[in-house]
């Protein structure tokens, strides 16, 4: 495994790790998956740079499309959880109520 390799697969599992174990805010959980978008574009481009490939080229810029996507519909999330709620605990959250 080349080190640029491995740079972005442990960027993206540590983005994963905290998704999955540090869950106290929805904004540092929108921050994880916003950096394992980030390094699932990053490592798109430079692979499909790396195989001059002209049939891959629109997938990173499609994938950073649906990334902005998620950023605004998890913002959008956000402000309404913090209006309703007062706050963007995830503990004070229950899915049970509506």
């Amino acid at each position: 495994m080349t080190p640029v390799h491995f740079a972005f697969s442990s960027t993206f599992l540590l983005g994963l790790a905290g998704l999955a174990f540090h869950r106290t805010h929805l904004l540092s959980a929108l921050l994880c998956l916003e950096s394992m978008m980030l390094s699932l574009f990053i490592a798109l481009s430079l692979w499909t740079l790396q195989l001059d490939s002209t049939n891959l080229s629109p997938t990173p810029m499609l994938l950073l499309a649906f990334s902005a996507c998620e950023a605004s519909a998890g913002l959008a999330l956000l402000v309404a959880t913090a209006r309703t709620h007062g706050s963007d605990r995830l503990q004070s959250l229950n899915l049970l109520q509506c």
